[in-house]
């Protein structure tokens, strides 16, 4: 059914008094200037709102106003439209119904629009819906993946390259063939679609009769699987070269980094190769620039222990440690706290491996282990450039620890990260890795652990009641009270691609060593040590700090579960594990 005003638009809202005559008139005439449509020029000039408009158009019209921001549309009935086709007519098919299709558009009375798509859903007849713009595009980016694209081009790359012939490097090296094209166009496909899930890394896995090119998104991987494997070599070849890597070495892992703009979005990409036995596996890690930092308040954090870490990065010296397992958030966490210490009256100097963020005024040095310059050596020379705060991406060795320790006895404030479980495993582990107690006791001062987890998503979340088995899990682990806690789960939706999660949330846990613990560290008892910030009246474990979200409602008892799980290795066990440790005091 196409819907047809009996006036037009313009006559209608002033006949109901909408808008006034001299407000028509004033929108005629700047339509004319910019050739925008009467109604979004109304939008524009602030005399009506969207929301006044669409439900105006639903009522004159007799069609559905239609929220479609939590409604799971399935691809193969959104593939009914191109994307181009979509976009071009902003209308989205919703629903196939055999003879029927239903279709939201954000301005149903374009007749012309409804001329063209009846052509394009030929044979089937169209319903119309009215939805708001905003939500169609937002539609549009979430629900058109790029894998059709990306296995299309995968096709034709394979029909050019037969499966025993041999690379010209120098043809990929000038990027004038055909086949370089089709690679690039495959290589464009892939990052877009990436870009446009948010995902955090690729994968590009070759295997004996399949391609898997695979996202982490929040955190988790999703996959697509291709049956052109044969073109694996070419993608990583021309990786290599825009990553400025040996093209002719297959046997060595190899690391680089390129640049690139997608979508308007400024992207480092961090590059890693490695021989596998059908090829070399590609990982590349995205950062997307012009995101730009986050800082301190935008890292998630609860108030309470932002200003905890506030105060204590107030210190004109000692070491702060940010601990967890890869990509759990640490150099945000970094990041954000030099953006709040970087001010002029303060030199601070960055050894990082890579990278990853340029911030001004800061004094960032790149580990090059090729040519010497490591952490250990590269900090020496930090300590003699009169620094005020040194931030080490990561304590690596027992060389790096104790510069880094002795540097924070000498007047220096010292950041840093260690890969470990949580806070009171990590000062454990500074001695496992052969630093003195005495001087972890005298310089170690404050250690934050973190993880995330997905984040209900917002846009399809409904209140979900936990069976009785998950009821008494939560009683076994959680000393909270979740009587009358806000349990939701998201239903999946086209905001989260049909997960249920959309983005991840922090959970941090803070230890801030007190006389207790330091008396312990410095007499070499681990197991009094772990007892003593257990029983600190400010420490709250992270599985705890999860639960309190999980009984607000962010996020699921399946997400706690799996941290809970993560968490499983517990600091009492390392300790006891230590005991053989030979303690320096």
């Amino acid at each position: 059914m196409k819907p047809k005003l009996k006036m037009r638009l313009g006559d209608l809202l002033v006949s109901e008094q909408i808008i006034g005559e001299e407000q028509l008139q004033q929108a005629l005439a700047e339509q004319k200037k910019t050739g925008r449509k009467l109604g979004h020029t109304l939008i524009d000039l602030g005399f009506i709102s969207e929301t006044q408009l669409l439900t105006f158009l639903s009522h004159q019209l007799n069609i559905p106003f239609l929220d479609i921001s939590r409604r799971p549309v399935p691809p193969a009935v959104v593939n009914l439209l191109s994307e181009v086709q979509a976009r071009r007519y902003r209308a989205l098919v919703l629903e196939d119904l055999g003879d029927e299709v239903l279709v939201a558009m954000s301005d149903p009375a374009d007749l012309q629009a409804l001329d063209n798509l009846e052509l394009l859903l030929a044979p089937k007849r169209i319903n119309v819906a009215v939805s708001p713009e905003a939500q169609l595009m937002q539609a549009f980016d979430n629900l058109y993946r790029r894998t059709d694209q990306i296995a299309q081009i995968a096709g034709k790359l394979e029909e050019e390259y037969a499966a025993d012939e041999v690379f010209d490097l120098a043809a990929l090296t000038q990027g004038d063939s055909d086949n370089e094209t089709t690679v690039v166009k495959l290589l464009q496909s892939i990052f877009e679609d990436a870009v446009q899930m948010r995902a955090s890394d690729i994968h590009i896995e070759p295997g004996d009769k399949s391609l898997r090119i695979r996202q982490r998104v929040d955190g988790l991987l999703q996959e697509n699987v291709l049956k052109e494997v044969n073109i694996a070599a070419a993608l990583v070849l021309r990786l290599k070269l825009m990553a400025g890597l040996d093209i002719s070495e297959k046997r060595l892992p190899q690391d680089g980094r390129f640049h690139m703009e997608i979508k308007g979005h400024k992207i480092d990409v961090r590059m890693s190769t490695m021989p596998i036995y059908h090829g070399e596996s590609v990982v590349m890690r995205l950062l997307d620039q012009s995101a730009g930092l986050l800082t301190l308040n935008e890292t998630g954090m609860p108030p309470h222990i932002l200003a905890r870490v506030r105060r204590q990065i107030k210190r004109p010296h000692g070491m702060l440690l940010v601990t967890g397992p890869t990509g759990s958030g640490k150099t945000t966490t970094l990041y954000g706290i030099l953006s709040e210490l970087n001010t002029a009256d303060r030199k601070i100097i960055t050894v990082e491996d890579p990278v990853e963020y340029q911030l001004p005024r800061i004094n960032q040095v790149q580990v090059n282990h090729k040519i010497g310059l490591d952490f250990s050596n590269v900090l020496r020379t930090t300590l003699r450039q009169d620094p005020d705060i040194i931030m080490v991406g990561e304590m690596r060795d027992q060389e790096t620890v104790e510069i880094g320790l002795r540097g924070a006895l000498t007047g220096h404030f010292v950041l840093s990260t260690l890969h470990t479980n949580d806070a009171v495993t990590s000062a454990l582990r500074l001695l496992d890795m052969g630093a003195a107690a005495y001087l972890v006791a005298s310089a170690l001062r404050v250690i934050i652990a973190q993880r995330l987890v997905r984040r209900v998503c917002q846009n399809c979340a409904a209140e979900h009641q936990p069976s009785a088995q998950d009821r008494a899990w939560l009683a076994s682990v959680s000393k909270l009270d979740f009587s009358n806690a806000r349990f939701r789960m998201g239903s999946g939706c086209q905001s989260c691609n049909g997960t249920g999660y959309r983005g991840r949330i922090g959970i941090f846990e803070i230890l801030e060593l007190d006389e207790a613990m330091v008396d312990a560290m410095r007499t070499g008892n681990p197991q009094a040590f772990a007892h003593a910030a257990y029983q600190s009246p400010n420490f709250t474990p992270l599985a705890e700090s999860a639960m309190g979200y999980l009984r607000e409602g962010m996020t699921t008892i399946e997400e706690v579960a799996r941290l809970v799980e993560d968490m499983s290795d517990t600091p009492q066990s390392l300790a006891e594990d230590m005991q053989q440790f030979e303690w320096e005091s």
